[in-house]
């Protein structure tokens, strides 16, 4: 790291800058503006791509990067965040994104050394956001395995960017806006490879953003899980940007600090944006809203993201001169294991802490079930014994595909890929098990949580274990370590100790392993074979992991349970005593966790007290003849099936029970509901403006509360498209009968953003409730979207929009359509959409009907009110609410007198 950077975090809080965008907003640049005389190929899209004005307008970048620096700023970001080739490819110009990462560094560098004095360095921070795509979801409803995106492409994108920063001079790299944690692991890992091929090592921060009321990512990790997810490179920084004004911050960064050992950094919104998109908070404002991060020492660097600019800057950075950054000190983490999927799982945190029990029925060849399902590729009935496991009790989840009949490497990553739609699954962290690299490889490129490797060894010697090791931290897993070496399965206590001794010493000295990241299987082996040489197995295993927890401070144990009672098979009462009793004694010796089924776990005080004694002489080899008398007590036992405990249904009325299906995301039984609804309403468009409708408007208002997240609304989405299915053959004949066609809905990103993801869940979400969908992508021109409405003969439209220029775009998209005299309702949605904009801005121009849809959630209800048999009446409805918006808001805009100005009149 640079010292001068290394010196100035530890002595202040360091001021980034303020809000790119922003500032060029203030130009009112033009077409030809963005062109300037480098492009004259006017096929080629430029508006509304600031990235390009490096080349084409540098002299305004430089301005920008100087305000910025004047007003106190010690770094300033590079005009890169979206100068990667997957963002530059919607503009045709991925072909420059060399030029424009290096020429972007180096204005930026050259401001900073002109501003740079002995006592007040400024630095430069290479931009590199998120992409508009996402790895961890689909936006193919019929497909949630598949991906816009993989990791390798996207990993490649983020290397060419890195290597022009680095030449280009930056000091720093910042990974921001990050939504999906797999995307900063493809950022992560792009720089570690120019790192090696550079011999170079620069800082790193990552900054990641939350949208919505429950105070998760996007894609539906908690602050902590996101956290996690990352905690395997040595961030300079982790901290939160955009999304949020302030004060909605704080709580966050509360969260945060507490969890996390590194820098803490954090560039807000000048507060929410308004009904215009515009952002109202002024500086004075936003610096007021920042002193409780310094009172309590919660940041180390602090600046502004949207809607800020150098008077913010100015002010934040007066606030920061007096303030006293947070010490790393100050979060002193115990050697603690913390895994991810949606949400955190922290183990060895106390000695109180349960045995963290690890599903093994999604596993091939642990269950033949499990097997069948993935060879017949029936997902969602596999998907179902993942669930099962975590409700019964897993707190995480070992899958398995390595099977003769399998093609394991995609299975795993497509089964992974669809556990991502699943939030009741993707929760919980994934153990990728397979003694495939490839298998295992595949599944790390899928995961955007914290994942353990089960297993590398020695068996292939020092070099390939090392190698793998090494690759495993790059994707931020932890490891399972087999105790095997070039001798073979380490079968003894002596030879177990041997093998985790040089594993150990190989993983912290040759592959930067942290020791709480190494989980040790001591190997389980069958006890009770009637062969003398299994019978201390069971011991030498307990015996070894007391060994290794106290002469290998730090690491963690697991082991596979369901080996040790082998030769018990067909007597799942005495297998599941040995498993009980096993486990006691082993927990004790500081077993962390067990691959189990946890639907078969007995509690080791509710076994039957003889059936304990014998149990335990087998386990800890107390007599020699423990297995015979076990066996005669075995036979003496009936079969038993333990019948796992399910709730029972709630018993409720067919209309009930299809509202709670939906807002469950359960589509157990539904065919049956929806068809005794039909039979009671005899019309099925009435079930799906009814009931179905209902359920939704449910899901919307909890989404809306926080309480559910977007995979969650997806799911429930698919519920729908279920009960939409089953309705089909009568909404087909109502067609018929009435000369109706299939509800067509064209979508688009207007002109000038390239944000798609919303339009995506909107895309998918519509596609659930019977409508085809004709998805225009980003970037789409008002001619293209009034063309593709005549050309499909669209009931309905919907543009979306993130970024503020994009209003402006669909005043113009809704001018057109009425010049080409179309009367198709318009939806518009995204982050600077309102109902107030809608009404002022856009409603008037347009009476044909334009509503503003809050969110993913809400879409297929306004969708179907849009174009369903009472449309007209509720056209009529919005626009009356909308001309109440409009007088309020104009009303806001009247210069009013003094209370006693107006009495004197």
């Amino acid at each position: 790291m640079n010292k001068q950077l290394k010196d100035a975090l530890i002595s202040r809080v360091l001021v980034l800058d303020g809000a790119m965008g922003t500032m060029v907003q203030r130009y009112g640049l033009n077409e030809s503006d963005y062109r300037g005389k480098r492009f004259e190929d006017w096929t080629v899209r430029l508006r509304g791509n600031i990235d390009v004005l490096v080349l084409t307008q540098p002299q305004i970048i430089t301005e920008i990067h100087e305000a910025y620096l004047q007003a106190g700023a010690d770094i300033i970001e590079t005009n890169t965040f979206n100068a990667n080739a997957i963002s530059q490819d919607e503009y045709l110009l991925k072909d420059y994104v060399w030029e424009i990462n290096l020429k972007a560094a180096q204005l930026a560098r050259s401001c900073a050394d002109r501003y740079t004095s002995a006592d007040k360095p400024r630095f430069v921070a290479g931009s590199i956001g998120p992409t508009g795509k996402t790895l961890s979801l689909s936006a193919d409803v019929n497909n949630p395995g598949t991906r816009e995106l993989d990791f390798e492409r996207l990993c490649e994108a983020y290397q060419e960017q890195v290597m022009a920063l680095v030449e280009g001079g930056v000091d720093i790299l910042l990974i921001e806006t990050i939504f999906d944690a797999l995307n900063a692991k493809a950022a992560l890992m792009a720089i570690e490879i120019v790192n090696q091929k550079l011999n170079r090592s620069l800082p790193v921060m990552v900054s990641g953003t939350i949208t919505d009321a429950s105070g998760r990512t996007f894609t539906g990790q908690t602050i902590e899980a996101f956290a996690a997810s990352l905690s395997h490179y040595p961030l300079l920084s982790i901290g939160l940007n955009c999304g949020l004004g302030v004060k909605q911050m704080l709580p966050h960064i509360q969260t945060l600090a507490a969890t996390s050992p590194f820098k803490i950094s954090m560039h807000a919104n000048a507060g929410l944006p308004n009904a215009l998109g515009n952002y109202d908070e002024t500086p004075l404002q936003m610096a007021e809203a920042l002193k409780p991060f310094f009172d309590h020492r919660l940041i180390n660097i602090v600046g502004g993201c949207c809607g800020t600019t150098p008077e913010n800057i100015k002010e934040i950075a007066l606030l920061a001169s007096a303030a006293v950054p947070r010490k790393s000190t100050e979060f002193m983490p115990e050697k603690t294991l913390v895994l991810s999927g949606l949400e955190s799982l922290v183990i060895g945190a106390s000695k109180n802490d349960p045995l963290f029990c690890i599903g093994e029925r999604s596993n091939v060849s642990g269950s033949k079930k499990f097997a069948r399902l993935i060879r017949e590729k029936q997902w969602s009935e596999a998907l179902k014994i993942a669930k099962d496991q975590i409700s019964q009790g897993a707190h995480m989840i070992d899958i398995c595909m390595d099977d003769a009949l399998l093609d394991a490497r995609s299975s795993m990553a497509t089964f992974l890929k669809l556990i991502a739609s699943e939030p009741d699954i993707a929760r919980v962290p994934v153990v990728i098990d397979s003694s495939d690299w490839n298998v295992v490889e595949a599944g790390l490129r899928c995961v955007q949580g914290r994942s353990i490797v089960n297993s590398i060894s020695l068996k292939e010697g020092e070099k390939p274990f090392v190698e793998r090791a090494k690759m495993i931290k790059s994707y931020g897993a932890a490891v399972v370590v087999m105790l095997f070496d070039e001798k073979g399965q380490a079968d003894t206590f002596s030879r177990k100790i041997e093998v985790a001794q040089r594993s150990y010493e190989i993983l912290i000295q040759k592959a930067d392993f942290e020791p709480s990241s190494i989980v040790f299987d001591p190997n389980v082996l069958a006890i009770g074979t009637g062969m003398e040489e299994h019978s201390n197995y069971a011991v030498d295993f307990i015996n070894a992991c007391g060994w290794i927890r106290h002469h290998l401070p730090g690491v963690h144990l697991s082991g596979g349970i369901s080996n040790l009672s082998f030769a018990f098979r067909g007597n799942n009462v005495v297998r599941e005593a040995i498993h009980s009793v096993f486990l006691h004694y082993a927990k004790a010796a500081g077993l962390t966790m067990a691959i189990v089924n946890p639907s078969s776990l007995v509690e080791y005080e509710a076994l039957d007290a003889k059936l304990r004694d014998l149990t335990e002489d087998l386990v800890l080899n107390r007599k020699t003849n423990a297995t015979e008398l076990l066996l005669d007590y075995a036979t003496s036992l009936k079969p038993t099936e333990h019948k796992s405990i399910e709730k029972e249904r709630v018993q409720l009325g067919p209309k009930e029970a299809l509202q709670e299906a939906l807002v469950s995301g359960n589509d157990e039984g539904v065919e049956d509901w929806v068809m005794q609804v039909y039979e009671q309403m005899k019309d099925a468009v009435a079930v799906i403006e009814g009931p179905l409708m209902q359920g939704m408007n449910i899901v919307g208002d909890k989404f809306g509360a926080g309480e559910m997240f977007l995979p969650q609304v997806v799911k429930s989405a698919r519920v729908m498209k279920k009960a939409v299915a089953v309705l089909e053959p009568f909404l087909l004949e109502r067609r018929n009968s009435k000369g109706e066609s299939i509800r067509k809905v064209v979508l688009a990103t207007v002109k000038g953003d390239v944000h798609d993801i919303g339009k995506n869940m909107v895309g998918l979400v519509l596609s659930c409730n019977g409508f085809e969908v004709i998805d225009l992508g980003v970037m789409v021109l008002p001619e293209d979207i009034v063309e593709a409405v005549i050309k499909y003969d669209a009931d309905l439209l919907g543009v979306s929009g993130l970024i503020a220029p994009s209003l402006a775009e669909m005043e113009t998209v809704v001018m057109a359509l009425n010049e080409a005299n179309l009367r198709v309702p318009v939806m518009v949605g995204g982050a600077t959409t309102s109902p107030e904009h809608t009404a002022v801005k856009l409603a008037p121009l347009y009476p044909w009907g334009v509503v503003q849809v809050k969110d993913a959630s809400r879409a297929v209800g306004v969708a179907v009110s849009l174009i369903g048999e009472g449309r007209r009446e509720y056209i009529q409805k919005v626009n009356m609410e909308y001309e109440e918006l409009r007088n309020q808001h104009f009303a806001k805009e009247t210069d009013l007198i003094s209370i006693e100005e107006a009495r004197k009149k």
